[in-house]
């Protein structure tokens, strides 16, 4: 996200439409030199467009480091990118602790200067970076993790790429939905007391996205549900996590869920003993009595089909997202304090979500100032905009392009 990512205004022209890695050598560092039209990434290119497997160079940048769940969690699809493709460490090479400024263009042309044949972005503001670089370096593919501008820029080396995550969102939303139903049946709380936290890092659409389908998850069970949303305005900041969902436990929230990077909110839930839901990672390690599960993306779907493109000489999609029924996003291992039948629920709701029969963003199922997003869009104004992205009953989210487009508060959210 984003990284992370995005308040986004949709186009209606947009319709058509990873020191090597794992090894000791993974560096901050940023480019001290520049080649302006093309790289020696070439030189690995045969005539065929194809590049060996055995000579490829891949770079990829990061926002931070293995210590916080969202690069971890790219991290670890780069490791299953090379397993699946044969590669060896030292031909990935990996800039940990990016920040999304110049030094990004500097981190990208020193693995241009490299060699790399495909270049990795993974931060929403690391965006106009990598584009800058891209626009120098036509040779080089360059990829970007949550970003907009692709569709627009028609460079053939420059693509966006993201995956659903708000479908694993909406399914942990059932997860939590129905721990909330086993508190209301054990008299634990009331209906009326079921009132969800969320600590959102920035007020993007990527967030925004994610908050909307996981309580849309939650009311799938518990219709009498509420949430209320708290930003921290930074992807990773372990303790303002955990006092954003104090305050929230505070405010009568009775379970909390994130779109931030860190342990902080669950294991303020765990001393709270309030149930929550993480991300990216389990947070079954810092909250075995709260943590219930986490949404999490599997980067390595689309690393492997990224870089198996370059290896056969093919294009990459402009805009790349895909969910469950690729295996892009999944949740990780259900906590034990999950009400029963959970599991059943979730391969049940998996399953909807993979056969069409269940869309996240069902238009029946939630209003904006008490309309439905159809009339809204009728009235026009700033709602106009919206019609690309709504037909047949649902928002397509990801569908019009990759990165998250939904940044409507819903009736049944509030935000502070």
């Amino acid at each position: 996200m984003r990284k992370k990512v995005l308040a986004v205004a949709v186009c209606l022209t947009m319709i058509a439409a990873l020191a090597a890695g794992c090894g000791s050598s993974s560096s901050s560092s940023t480019a001290t030199s520049s080649s302006k039209s093309s790289s020696s990434a070439s030189s690995s290119s045969s005539k065929s467009g194809k590049v060996d497997a055995k000579s490829i160079k891949i770079g990829v940048i990061y926002i931070g480091d293995e210590n916080e769940g969202y690069t971890a969690s790219h991290m670890n699809g780069i490791k299953e990118m090379k397993s699946e493709l044969g590669l060896s460490d030292s031909q990935v090479i990996e800039k940990t602790t990016i920040p999304e400024d110049e030094s990004c263009y500097d981190a990208a042309v020193d693995l241009a200067d490299q060699g790399c044949n495909i270049i990795f972005g993974t931060s929403f503001g690391h965006e106009s970076y990598i584009l800058q670089a891209a626009q120098e370096f036509p040779d080089i593919q360059f990829c970007h993790a949550t970003g907009v501008k692709a569709a627009s820029a028609k460079l053939a080396n420059f693509h966006n790429y993201f995956d659903n995550i708000y479908e694993a969102r909406y399914v942990s939303g059932v997860v939590a939905g129905l721990k909330l139903q086993s508190m209301i049946d054990a008299g634990t709380i009331t209906a009326d007391q079921a009132k969800i936290g969320y600590v959102g890092a920035y007020p993007y659409a990527e967030v925004i996205s994610g908050f909307t389908s996981f309580y849309l998850g939650i009311k799938s069970v518990v219709s009498s549900a509420t949430m209320e949303v708290q930003y921290t305005n930074s992807w990773a900041n372990s303790s303002l996590e955990a006092e954003t969902a104090t305050a929230l436990i505070s405010d009568g929230c009775v379970l909390i869920g994130q779109h931030a990077d860190t342990t902080g909110s669950p294991s303020a839930c765990e001393t709270k003993g309030v149930a929550c839901v993480g991300y990216n990672v389990d947070m079954t390690s810092v909250a075995p009595d709260s943590a219930l599960t986490s949404p999490t993306n599997n980067w390595g779907v689309y690393y492997t089909y990224a870089v198996k493109c370059v290896l056969n000489g093919e294009s990459i999609q402009t805009d790349w997202s895909k969910g469950f029924s690729d295996n892009a996003v999944k949740l990780t291992t259900l906590g034990k304090t999950c009400a029963e039948g959970t599991q059943a629920k979730v391969d049940e709701t998996e399953s909807a979500i993979k056969g069409g029969t269940l869309h996240v963003f069902d238009t029946s199922k939630f209003t904006v100032n008490g309309s439905s997003l159809e009339d809204l869009i009728k009235s026009g104004g700033d709602y106009a905009k919206y019609s690309a992205y709504v037909s047949n009953g649902y928002f397509h989210e990801s569908e019009v392009q990759s990165a998250p487009a939904f940044d409507l508060i819903i009736d049944g959210i509030t935000v502070k």
